[in-house]
């Protein structure tokens, strides 16, 4: 696995986490009853979360899985494209 790729897991990684922790922390507000408007917050927010990692996903699939050779032309094609997915996305 290259530098690349290696940093792209790792990024997936973390974020994927980050969100694991916002979940369990939206079911205590369940639990505590907590505000649905507090809580549709972080639903919000874990959403967004998630659409994240799927451009990573994304990103890590045009790099690793389709064979698209590593240059600087295709990387930024490929940038733009996860970039026009997200914005679909939101």
């Amino acid at each position: 696995m290259d530098e690349k790729s290696e940093a792209l897991k790792k990024d997936m990684l973390v974020r994927l986490r980050r969100i694991e922790g916002q979940v369990k922390g939206i079911q205590n507000m369940v639990d505590k009853e907590v505000c649905c408007k507090d809580m549709l917050v972080q639903i919000a927010a874990v959403r967004a979360a998630i659409n994240k990692v799927g451009g990573l996903m994304l990103e890590n699939y045009a790099r690793n899985c389709m064979g698209i050779e590593d240059t600087d032309e295709n990387n930024k094609k490929i940038e733009q494209l996860v970039d026009t997915l997200l914005m679909f996305l939101k």
